[in-house]
C-alpha cells in the first residue's frame, strides 16, 4: 500500500509539471512562427509604402530643371532689378497649381529670393535669403539639390528639389547664375498611412522622426539627443526651433539587422509591444520603419498553449481512463458470480412484481373506461343543455318581438278585410276592374305577412354545426328587419358604416344573427327614454379579423357593472324584465365561433358592443353559401 501511495503521489506531481512544460514549449514554437509570419507581412507592407513614398517624390524630380530652362526665367534672372517680377510670379503660381506642389521660387547667386509662387501671401519667400539651406549650396555648385525640413517662413514640413539656372553654360569656367526650387508637401502620403493596421515612421541620418502615421511622433528622435547634436541640428535650421524630444521607444529584443521588438514608455503607443522592421531608403539618406502590434503573436501563443494543453489533457485522460477500465474489469470479474446470483433473485422478484402490477393496471383500466364513458355522457348532456338554453333565449327574444310583429300583422289583416269588403261591393255593382285592384292589394299584403312569418320561422330555427362564410351586412339587415316596426315607432335613426368592398366572416349564420338581434334589442330597450335615439352599426376589416359593433346613445353601462354584464343571470333590468342570460349566451356563442365580444361606454354617451370574428377569404367552395347570405330570409 505504501508503494502504491508513493507512485500515486509521483503521478499527481508529474501530470501538472508535464502540462506546464508542454504548454510552454508549444507557446515558444507558436511565438517564433507567428513572429516570422508577422515580420514577412511587415516587410511586404514596408516595401510597398517605401515604393509609394519614392514614387511620390520622384515624379517631381524634373520640375526645377524644366523651369530652369524656361526662357522667361533666364531673361528675368539676367536683369532682375530692371524688370517687373509680377509676370514671373504669376507664371510660377500657375506652374505650382498645375504640378500640384506647395511652392516654387527663384534664388539668385547670393540665395536671395527674386520671385515666388506665394508672392501674394503674408509669409512670402520674396526677399528671404536661404544660403544656409543645403539645396542652395548643392545647386549653386552645379548639382541637383535635395533637402527635407521645416520651412522657415511657413513652418510646414516639405521636401525641396533644386536645380541650377545657367545664363551661359557654354564656357568651361562658367557658374550658375541662380537656383530654381520646388517644395513638395508629404501630408497626403502620411494620410494614406493612417489607413493601415500598422504605424509607419521615416527618420533621417540623425534618427529624427520627420514623417509618421501618428502626428504625436513627428519631430521626435529615436534616441535622446546630446547637447552637441541638438545644437548642430539647430544650426542647420532643418527643423527650425522644434525641441526634438525623445519618442520614448525602447528596444526589448533584437531579431536581426533590421528587425527588433520595441515598446514605448510614453506617448500614444505606450503599453503594448511592437515588431519594428527597418528599410533603408539610400537615394534619400533615410530609413523607413514599420511597427506591427504583437497582438497576433500573443493570440497565437495562447491558442497554441491551450491546444497543446487540451491535447495533453486528452492523452492523460485517455491513459487514466484506460487504467481505470483495467481496474474496473478486474473488479467486475471478482463480483461477476455475486452479480449473477443477485440477478437471479432479482429476476424472480421482478416476475412476481410484474404479475401483481399487471392485475392492478387491468383493474385501473376498467375504472378509467367507466369514468370516460360517464364523462362522455355528461359532456353530451351539457351540450344538449347549452343548445336548449340558446334556443330558449331565442324564443325569449321572440316573445319580446311579438308585440311589434303583432302590430305588423294586424295592419295587413285590417287592410285585407277592408279590401275584401270593397271587392264584394264592386262585384255586386258589376265593377270588376275595381274589384281586381283590391284583390291585387290583398295579394301584396298576404305576401308581406308571409315574409314576416318567414322571418319568425327563420329566427326560431336551430343552428348548424359547420362554420361557413357569412356576410356581416346580411346579418345586420336581417336583424333590422325583425325590429323594423319598433325602429319606426320609436323614431330611431339607424346609421350604417359598411366597408366599400364586401367582406366575410367564418361563423354560423343562425348564431351570429341571434347575437346581433340580442344586441340590437338591448340597445332599443336602453334608448326607450332617450330623446332622438340613434343606433350606429359598423363593420371594419382588419388583417385577420372583421370588427362589428352596435352602439347607441342611451344612458350607457354603469362602470361598476362593466365587468359583470357577461356573467349568467346578471341583469340591470327590473324584476320580470329579463333573466340575465342574453349577453352571457351571446358571449359564449362568439367564443365558440373563435371570436370575442366586449362592451364599453362611448365617450359621447351610450354603450358600444364590439364583436371580433376571424376573417374569411370567401373561397370558391363557399360561393353558394356566401351568395345566400346576401339574400333576404324567406
Amino acid at each position: 500500500m505504501r508503494v502504491t501511495g508513493s507512485w500515486r503521489g509521483l503521478l499527481l506531481l508529474a501530470v501538472p509539471l508535464g502540462l506546464a512544460l508542454v504548454m510552454w514549449q508549444s507557446a515558444l514554437v507558436a511565438r517564433d512562427q507567428a513572429l516570422q509570419a508577422l515580420q514577412q507581412d511587415a516587410e511586404n507592407e514596408l516595401r510597398l509604402s517605401a515604393a509609394g513614398l519614392t514614387g511620390h517624390l520622384s515624379r517631381h524630380d524634373y520640375l526645377p530643371r524644366l523651369l530652369a530652362s524656361r526662357e522667361g526665367v533666364q531673361r528675368f534672372l539676367s536683369s532682375p532689378h530692371t524688370q517687373d517680377a509680377m509676370p514671373l510670379n504669376l507664371l510660377l503660381d500657375r506652374f505650382r497649381a498645375t504640378a500640384d506642389v506647395s511652392d516654387v521660387y527663384l534664388l539668385d547667386r547670393r540665395a536671395d529670393t527674386l520671385a515666388a509662387s506665394n508672392w501674394h501671401r503674408p509669409n512670402t519667400f520674396i526677399g528671404q535669403n536661404y544660403a544656409f539651406r543645403s539645396y542652395f549650396t548643392d545647386a549653386i555648385a552645379g548639382g541637383q539639390g535635395r533637402f527635407y525640413g521645416l520651412g522657415v517662413q511657413s513652418l510646414e514640413r516639405g521636401y525641396y528639389f533644386s536645380s541650377p539656372v545657367w545664363l551661359d553654360d557654354t564656357q568651361p569656367d562658367s557658374s550658375p547664375d541662380g537656383v530654381m526650387v520646388v517644395k513638395v508637401l508629404l501630408d497626403a502620403v502620411e494620410e494614406s498611412w493612417a489607413e493601415q493596421d500598422a504605424e509607419l515612421l521615416v527618420t533621417d541620418e540623425d534618427d529624427i522622426i520627420f514623417m509618421a502615421s501618428r502626428p504625436e511622433l513627428r519631430m521626435t528622435s529615436l534616441h535622446p539627443l546630446s547637447e552637441e547634436e541638438r545644437q548642430a541640428l539647430l544650426a542647420t535650421r532643418r527643423y527650425a526651433d522644434e525641441p526634438l524630444s525623445h519618442s520614448g521607444v525602447e528596444v526589448q529584443e533584437r531579431r536581426g539587422a533590421h528587425s527588433r521588438l520595441v515598446s514605448f514608455t510614453e506617448g500614444p503607443l505606450a503599453g503594448p509591444r511592437y515588431l519594428s522592421v527597418t528599410r533603408p531608403m539610400a537615394e534619400f539618406g533615410w530609413q523607413m520603419h514599420i511597427l506591427k502590434p504583437l497582438t497576433p503573436v500573443l493570440q497565437a501563443q495562447w491558442v497554441s498553449a491551450l491546444l497543446a494543453g487540451g491535447l495533453y489533457g486528452i492523452v492523460v485522460l485517455g491513459g487514466g481512463i484506460g487504467w481505470q477500465r483495467l481496474r474496473l474489469r478486474r473488479e467486475r470479474e471478482q463480483f461477476a458470480e455475486r452479480e449473477r446470483r443477485t440477478l437471479a433473485r432479482s429476476r424472480d422478484e421482478l416476475e412476481r412484481s410484474v404479475a401483481h402490477r399487471t392485475r392492478d393496471l387491468m383493474e385501473t383500466n376498467r375504472r378509467l373506461s367507466g369514468e370516460i364513458e360517464e364523462r362522455k355522457r355528461a359532456e353530451e348532456s351539457l351540450r344538449q343543455t347549452r343548445d336548449e338554453l340558446i334556443q330558449a333565449a331565442k324564443l325569449a327574444m321572440l316573445g319580446q318581438l311579438a308585440a311589434g310583429i303583432n302590430h305588423e300583422l294586424n295592419q295587413p289583416l285590417a287592410a285585407i278585410r277592408a279590401y275584401a269588403e270593397n271587392a264584394r261591393i264592386f262585384l255586386a255593382r258589376e265593377r270588376p276592374a275595381s274589384a281586381d285592384t283590391n284583390l291585387e292589394q290583398i295579394i301584396e299584403l298576404t305576401a308581406r305577412m308571409s315574409e314576416i312569418s318567414a322571418q319568425l320561422r327563420q329566427f326560431s330555427r336551430k343552428s348548424g354545426e359547420t362554420l361557413t362564410a357569412v356576410s356581416p351586412e346580411a346579418c345586420f339587415d336581417y336583424a333590422l328587419r325583425l325590429f323594423q316596426a319598433r325602429l319606426r315607432e320609436a323614431g330611431v335613426e339607424v346609421i350604417r358604416r359598411w366597408p366599400e368592398e364586401p367582406c366575410w366572416v367564418r361563423a354560423d349564420l343562425v348564431r351570429l344573427e341571434q347575437v346581433l338581434v340580442n344586441l340590437i334589442g338591448n340597445a332599443l330597450q336602453a334608448m326607450a327614454a332617450t330623446a332622438g335615439p340613434r343606433l350606429e352599426l359598423s363593420i371594419a376589416v382588419q388583417a385577420e379579423r372583421v370588427v362589428m359593433s352596435v352602439a347607441d346613445n342611451g344612458p350607457g353601462i354603469p362602470d361598476e357593472h362593466l365587468g359583470q354584464i357577461f356573467e349568467p343571470f346578471f341583469t340591470t333590468k327590473p324584476t320580470g324584465k329579463g333573466l340575465g342570460l342574453g349577453l352571457s349566451i351571446s358571449s359564449r356563442i362568439i367564443d365558440d365561433l373563435g371570436g370575442s365580444l366586449s362592451a364599453a361606454n362611448c365617450p359621447e354617451g351610450g354603450a358600444r358592443f364590439t364583436i371580433r370574428l376571424p376573417r374569411h377569404d370567401t373561397p370558391a367552395t363557399a360561393g353558394t353559401t356566401a351568395q345566400q347570405e346576401t339574400l333576404p330570409h324567406a
